[in-house]
């Protein structure tokens, strides 16, 4: 993690350098204050004005210095710490959209999205308190050399303190490691699940479900807590060991220091140096106990980051698909597609050739593979095998579930290009959508809410209907998207493509009469397999199940009045 932005860490290991060696020369300072003013002080009865501001001058020089390795550790430790920070997720956002849509559909969106936020900082917690503790092994270091060059046996007593800290945190480490990786992975599945309850809180308050929707979610944190809670308990004994051994270290060096002075083996100065510099170093002490405590935590975080970032990107379905020659829209040949995992084709083998411009009607009963086509058309999805041409230009899909953000109408319609207002007003002329969005508050400037929710269904594909027209695609792909429109406006849409789309293939997926007779042809889907392919006319007349599927729509249409 440090290499991926060295220089913050560069200047923060060095200001942390800098705070190392000032602290362990302010015991210096100490030790010479004691010995050159205050015990000349109490036993001449005065003392040099030399000597009291060279003490001034040590302290205050020594303590500036210090001030200046804290401030540059921190900040530019802080600003390390971010910088990777932002790196992991754009890491992990940047294989999110690179991954085709087969990838995703076989992944959790709220674990997705909890790899990019809290698994990111819970990664990267680890790394600000590394400067301090580096300067807190400097520290030691130095620390160690002048204590034993002040007194062998209290520097003794002052090192023992060390080995005893790394072996409680070998063990502690060893411990908590796999319920911090248990915690992480629960976490992502609880972000999973309070996801989809956001996503789905209008079919929770449609269906009175809060209640039940509540105790899964509590039983989700649940989870979360158990391993959470075992955690933290070991780690408040580690935590407990980190006070103890210090302090009891402390008090050995008081009773043992004390006896060398009364020998006269040490000065009182050189005493209480020893003293001094082992209280400054037992807060570092603690933050390296502090860095190792995380560290555990950090790792399991870390492995599901690069869990998503060292995935391979599974190959864009896109790039399995040719240009067809002039006058062919869409063209399958033999194509299969089998989801991940299933024993049976979803798909196929269908081979089918739509001309240039024209419409056409996907039909068949529910799972009879429609939408599946559509993907493959569009691209979302890869065949099992066989090959697909479509025509040269841009593709444009528009799905049953019209998903608008939570921007203007605008914003939904140009989703990221730049146009003008008179393409747009154009495109929602073409989705006979321009009537009720110039009756908005402040027409296209008007916020729809998150995923549309201030407009009607009808409204919403309409608008998701000109957002894909104003792109004058080659390719159009309608799954089933006039479900929510009368039929008149329905007709207008598609009499408004023709006319002003006239080169553009569509294909559209429908279930309404009305719907499949405004088509050219029909191409009629069965368990997968392509049984029919004609106009609406030609297939009432010479398929049964095709004829059987159109009259069950009528009447239920009319059962329903």
């Amino acid at each position: 993690m440090l290499a991926l932005h060295p220089r913050p860490f560069v200047i923060a290991f060095s200001g942390a350098a800098v705070f190392a060696l000032a602290t362990v020369a302010s015991s210096f300072a100490i030790r010479w204050v004691i010995d050159n003013v205050i015990v000349v002080r109490f036993d001449a009865g005065e003392v040099t004005s030399g000597a009291v501001m060279t003490g001034f001058g040590l302290i205050i020089g020594i303590g500036l210095i210090r001030a200046v390795g804290v401030v540059f550790r921190r900040a530019f430790a802080s600003i390390g710490m971010w910088r990777v920070a932002q790196t992991y997720t754009n890491q992990v956002i940047d294989k999110l959209v690179t991954q085709p849509l087969g990838w995703h559909r076989r992944h959790a969106n709220g674990d997705l999205v909890a790899r990019a936020g809290v698994d990111t900082e819970a990664a990267v917690s680890v790394i600000a308190p590394i400067p301090f503790a580096s300067s807190t092994v400097l520290m030691i270091f130095v620390s160690t050399i002048w204590l034993f060059l002040t007194d062998v046996p209290l520097g003794l007593v002052a090192i023992v303190v060390f080995p005893l800290l790394v072996a409680t945190n070998v063990v502690y480490e060893r411990a908590v490691a796999v319920h911090f990786t248990d915690a992480q992975d629960r976490l992502g599945t609880f972000s999973a699940g309070v996801h989809e309850s956001f996503e789905g809180i209008q079919l929770i308050k449609s269906y009175g479900a809060e209640e039940r929707e509540t105790q899964r979610l509590t039983a989700l944190a649940g989870d979360v807590l158990t391993p959470r809670v075992r955690a933290i308990r070991m780690r408040s004994w580690f935590e407990a060991l980190l006070e103890l051994i210090p302090t009891l270290t402390n008090i050995a060096l008081v009773v043992i220091g004390a006896l060398r002075v009364n020998t006269g083996d040490v000065t009182i100065g050189e005493f209480s140096s020893v003293i001094f510099l082992f209280t400054l170093l037992v807060l570092p002490l603690r933050l390296i106990g502090y860095a190792l405590s995380e560290l555990p935590r950090s790792m399991a975080a870390w492995t599901r980051i690069q869990a998503v970032v060292t995935e391979p990107v599974e190959p864009d379905p896109v790039r399995g698909i040719t240009i067809a020659e002039p006058g062919i829209g869409v063209r399958f040949d033999d194509v299969v597609f089998r989801h991940a995992g299933a024993e049976t084709d979803a798909v196929g083998p269908v081979s089918v050739t739509l001309p240039s411009g024209s419409i056409t009607a996907l039909v068949g009963p529910t799972g009879a593979g429609k939408s599946t086509m559509a993907d493959l058309a569009a691209g979302l999805v890869a065949p099992t095998s066989g090959a697909i041409a479509i025509t040269d230009g841009p593709r444009s899909i528009v799905f049953q579930e019209a998903f608008l953000l939570a921007g203007t109408v605008r914003d939904n319609i140009e989703f990221g290009d730049q146009l003008d207002d008179d393409e747009i007003w154009e495109a929602l002329r073409l989705a006979a959508a321009e009537a009720f969005v110039g009756g908005l508050p402040a027409q296209l400037d008007t916020v729809v809410g998150e995923r549309g929710v201030s407009l009607s269904g009808g409204q919403r594909q309409r608008v998701a209907l000109a957002r894909a027209l104003v792109r004058r695609p080659s390719l159009l792909i309608l799954d089933d998207t006039t479900s929510a429109l009368d039929p008149a406006t329905e007709s207008t849409v598609l009499d408004n493509m023709r006319t002003a789309l006239a080169s553009t293939t569509v294909l559209l997926i429908a279930s309404r009469p009305s719907t499949i007779a405004l088509a050219d042809d029909v191409v009629f889907l069965s368990a997968g397999a392509m049984t029919g392919h004609g106009t609406h006319d030609e297939l009432l007349r010479t398929h049964a199940e095709y004829r059987q599927l159109v009259e069950a729509f009528e009447a239920d249409r009319e059962g329903a009045r």
